[in-house]
């Protein structure tokens, strides 16, 4: 009988049925209503059974037609089950001790049963209210997180700025790595298993111990990759979480299995701040006549779905696809884009990046200044020096990587549409796009920061039409 309390045999079946087998008769548990809960049915007397469950007999015992029977009640969550055996032989000393035994094994069982059941539970809401904060983060939403969290983890998101790093690691092992994570940052950090990629376990973390922590699970654990983005403010979560993933990319090209994202020289940082504020401000400008939270969703959504396909986006969020969309596609009509042309992606996506950089006064503003277009936004020489140099390593390939890469974008990344546009066969172009990575140190088939990055160096240089946003329309000078 002791085996079966040891963690891997707890069975309350199988101890029912050991206690059958070990009195050479047949055993079953039920519950006060008759439902059978392990073992084989047996005719009960109904009256008998009342008395049991109702606590006014702790056992009893029956015998005729050939059949001796011995009940014991098993006490279990303010409930009272019955357990009955029956056989042909009467019940010596040690048939009746091995039924009261079992009875108090089987009282223990359910009662770990029913705390592991609750540990899970536990476990599973402490999971999902992590995963919620990181969602409010992800749409900016620092108050409504910062709320959340003071509950169960006070001071956790009092700093005003934290890393996001992405752990990856076979999917079968990633519940036992976000427990390691867990332990290892001392619940400093807020751990979530992500929602949207089965191997990767996001950390958001406001100290600094916490890389060197991660690292040292990396070193323990083989197959296990880690990519860490740059300090950002918990509203810009979300960037920090595409920075985080484009390092994890490189991570495991890594020997140490690790890297952080590199601050690259972005084209906004070469614009004038007050006209690139100027421009944001114009076209973002209709959605500042809806209200502040539906606009925050709005475009936080927004921002995400540029970033990442709407699937993994809803699941991100914590929302249904058709949500996503729906979202995308208010935003898209009300600034006059179109989200299946990807340059109108890519110049939307530096608004809503500009817009952020701005609240975190990285921006100068000058509200005197006005609007700038975005053509004369990319037509500056640090803009164009920028792009040349972007672009200009593709011509040192013998391969027309740069011609097929432009064709590539204009066609929506679409490779079949691209090759007919080129004369080639679809998989030269997917080969040249994958090649055209490695030069450009970016990925490009993943619609994010990096393919955008790419179409503004195309447009800065003229190889692509400039997409009018309906903000920016409205402020063009009337035609002479």
């Amino acid at each position: 009988m002791l085996e079966h309390l040891r963690p891997a045999g707890r069975d309350v079946g199988r101890v029912v049925e050991w206690l059958a087998g070990n009195v050479r008769g047949t055993a079953s548990l039920q519950d006060a209503d008759g439902a059978l809960l392990a073992g084989v049915p047996l005719p009960l007397d109904r009256d008998l059974v009342h008395g049991l469950t109702s606590g006014r007999l702790a056992s009893a015992a029956w015998e005729g037609d050939g059949h001796h029977l011995r009940l014991a009640t098993v006490e279990h969550a303010d409930r009272i089950h019955v357990l009955a055996v029956s056989r042909r032989a009467p019940f010596e000393r040690h048939a009746s001790e091995a039924v009261a035994h079992t009875a108090q094994v089987i009282e223990l069982l359910l009662a770990a049963r029913e705390s592991t059941v609750a540990g899970r539970r536990l476990r599973r809401a402490t999971a999902d209210l992590r995963l919620a904060i990181l969602q409010l983060l992800m749409v900016e939403d620092t108050v409504s997180a910062r709320r959340v969290a003071a509950g169960l983890w006070p001071g956790l998101l009092d700093a005003e700025t934290a890393c996001v790093y992405v752990m990856e690691s076979d999917a079968a092992r990633r519940d036992r790595l976000a427990e390691e994570c867990l332990d290892s940052t001392e619940e400093e950090a807020l751990v979530v298993r992500c929602p949207a990629m089965d191997g990767h376990v996001i950390v958001v973390s406001p100290r600094e111990a916490t890389a060197a922590a991660l690292r040292s699970l990396v070193r323990r654990h083989p197959g296990t990759y880690l990519g860490g983005s740059v300090w950002q403010s918990l509203a810009r979560t979300a960037t920090a979480y595409g920075q985080a993933v484009s390092a994890l990319a490189v991570a495991r090209f890594r020997p140490d299995k690790t890297a952080v994202y590199a601050e690259r020289t972005r084209p906004e940082r070469l614009m004038d701040p007050v006209a690139l504020r100027g421009w944001t401000a114009a076209v973002l400008r209709p959605l500042d006549a809806l209200p502040h939270h539906t606009r925050a969703e709005l475009v936080g959504t927004t921002r995400l779905g540029l970033e990442f396909t709407a699937v993994n986006t809803a699941k991100i969020l914590g929302v249904s696809r058709n949500t996503v969309r729906a979202r995308m596609e208010r935003v898209e009509s009300m600034l006059g884009a179109d989200f299946d042309d990807i340059a109108a992606r890519a110049v939307v996506h530096l608004a809503l990046r500009t817009e952020i950089n701005l609240r975190d006064g990285r921006v100068g503003t000058d509200p005197g200044v006005p609007p700038t277009g975005l053509a004369d936004l990319l037509a500056g020489p640090a803009v164009r020096a920028w792009a040349e140099q972007l672009l200009g390593r593709l011509d040192e390939d013998a391969r027309p990587l740069r011609r097929t890469l432009r064709a590539w974008i204009a066609a929506g990344g679409n490779a079949e549409r691209a090759a007919q546009t080129l004369g080639v066969h679809a998989q030269t172009v997917r080969e040249h796009v994958r090649s055209a990575e490695p030069v450009l140190e970016r990925q490009l088939p993943a619609f994010g920061t990096d393919l955008y990055e790419v179409v503004l160096a195309h447009l800065a240089l003229g190889d692509l039409p400039r997409p009018v946003l309906a903000g920016e329309a409205e402020r063009r000078p009337p035609p002479a």
